[in-house]
């Protein structure tokens, strides 16, 4: 079997861009796989159409092979655009493979160790009451009893940090008496904070109430600080979205510098470099939470990497947009995805309908602070 052409869709989920690949063969197999969109969206094609020039007529088969022949003829580090589309084509060789074999790709990974998928919805409202009532309608639809929030109720870039924290430990407070006590609840701050004894303020506001995770308080490019950070937390600490291989997440787990880490499988390499980083993890005793705030498709690899990860924690879950264009998608029942006895990934691309779509441009704005600087987004 030889790879034959490699197409990218640049389509949109909602007002969001995502850049799906197709890997085609000689044998009338093919694969789909998701970049993340980090910008300039517009980036991954031409980055994909290089690297197909290094690879094509090889075995798509021959995952471990091919992914280092391209880490190698980059010569450099690839960055965000280049590990997003080499983890979509990553994606699409592990779905042709698993098709070629007639297996769910979960069973080509040493098979399942568990039989759903544990999922969480992120969830907000304008105070506790409302974020509440708002995880009740979802838990009442699709099961869900796993949710994360923002944890600012004011804006950190505009008022005292002591103020910021009062507010989140109140928000906190009504969203624990108002929902049932077994329900889990995690706090994003993403990468706002930049002075590491606020953001341990804000986990000391927080701890009272048993949050599930304290999602990336810090940037994350000084590991020695999230080492700090951890050893004074009395919450668990999770990072990760924005490392990528699994030399980043050594440098981590080394320093002891999280409890959960949460790479992304549109980000980091791909599902075989994702499965190399669960194995270090594994061996520090942390547990994963994928970071997954993309389409449908990268929720069906994520479930593969999950089903067959030992130290599996829980998986983030959009609910499919109204663009219908994987058909089939996995979807909720009481809060966990079902594994399926399909070959691949176990679901299919519309691509008359990827086809149609138009690219929507889309982009981040730091806030503006009172004095006229920019804050992190």
């Amino acid at each position: 079997m030889k790879i034959t052409a490699m197409k990218t869709y640049i389509t949109r989920d909602g007002n969001r861009p995502r850049a799906l690949i197709k890997v085609e063969t000689d044998e009338d197999l093919y694969g789909w796989g998701e970049a993340y969109n980090h910008g300039p969206d517009l980036a991954i094609k031409p980055t994909i159409d290089y690297i197909f020039e290094m690879i094509k007529g090889e075995d798509p088969r021959r995952i471990e092979y091919i992914m280092l022949k391209i880490f190698q003829q980059l010569r450099f580090p690839p960055g965000s655009i280049g590990l997003a589309a080499m983890s979509a084509l990553d994606h699409a060789l592990w779905d042709i493979s698993g098709k070629a074999a007639g297996l769910p790709v979960y069973m080509l990974l040493g098979g399942n160790v568990r039989d759903r998928i544990q999922v969480y919805r992120g969830v907000g409202g304008r105070d506790g009451k409302e974020a509440a009532e708002n995880a009740r309608k979802l838990n009442e639809e699709w099961g869900f009893t796993a949710f994360k929030t923002s944890p600012y109720k004011l804006s950190p870039d505009s008022h005292r940090w002591g103020m910021v924290c009062d507010a989140a430990a109140r928000y906190f407070e009504e969203l624990r008496d108002n929902t049932p006590q077994e329900w889990l609840f995690a706090f994003d701050a993403h990468a706002k904070i930049f002075e590491p004894i606020q953001a341990l303020q804000l986990a000391n506001a927080l701890a009272p109430y048993d949050p599930y995770f304290y999602e990336e308080p810090l940037r994350p490019e000084h590991i020695p600080a999230w080492s700090r950070l951890r050893s004074q937390l009395q919450v668990p600490l999770a990072t990760g979205e924005c490392l990528y291989t699994r030399f980043d997440f050594l440098e981590l787990l080394t320093a002891q510098g999280a409890d959960i880490i949460q790479p992304d499988i549109c980000t980091c390499g791909g599902l075989l470099e994702m499965r190399k980083i669960a194995a270090i993890a594994e061996a520090h005793y942390v547990t994963v939470a994928p970071h997954n705030p993309m389409g449908p498709l990268a929720t069906a690899v994520n479930l593969h990497f999950a089903a067959a990860t030992p130290n599996f924690k829980i998986l983030e879950y959009l609910l499919p947009g109204d663009n219908h264009w994987l058909e089939d998608p996995y979807v909720p029942i009481d809060g966990f995805l079902e594994l399926r006895d399909r070959p691949g990934f176990g679901v299919e691309v519309n691509e008359e309908a990827i086809s149609k779509d138009s690219y929507i441009h889309w982009q981040r704005t730091c806030p503006v602070r009172p004095d006229g600087s920019t804050g992190y987004i």
